[in-house]
């Protein structure tokens, strides 16, 4: 169990996949973050949920993500938005685990529902349905 203040301490970085990408709808929640770089993980598969992606901890060919340094408010508030529950992370819509980047280990939010028959993306990025 982390709290958002030992989190922080564990890693300040956070990569994103979905919406809270630059340019996209959740973007705002990111206000007053720093934008360290884009990289490609190969320690995630993202699959196309419709309006979002979600995340699992399975070996892609390089999937998309933005990094970026947080503090420990801003990471509670992304807990929040995510359905992180930092008491029960497999009960929450998001888990979150610390994997590799170019720059540094950085909190990844993990899917925790089905997936089955959802799109997946083993490499490249999920782009928002016009």
């Amino acid at each position: 169990m982390h709290t958002p203040a030992l989190a922080v301490t564990r890693t300040p970085l956070v990569a994103v996949y979905g919406t809270l990408k630059r340019g996209l709808r959740n973007h705002h929640w990111l206000d007053g973050a720093e934008f360290i770089g884009t990289d490609h993980l190969t320690s995630a598969t993202l699959y196309d949920l419709g309006p979002f992606p979600g995340a699992r901890p399975e070996p892609s060919r390089g999937v998309e993500v933005e990094v970026f340094r947080v503090d420990a408010p801003l990471l509670a508030d992304l807990d929040r938005l995510e359905g992180y529950r930092v008491r029960s992370p497999a009960s929450g819509d998001y888990d979150r685990a610390i994997h590799p980047t170019a720059f540094g280990p950085a909190w990844l939010y993990l899917y925790n529902h089905e997936v089955t028959g959802c799109p997946m993306i083993r490499e490249g990025g999920w782009r928002p349905r016009r």
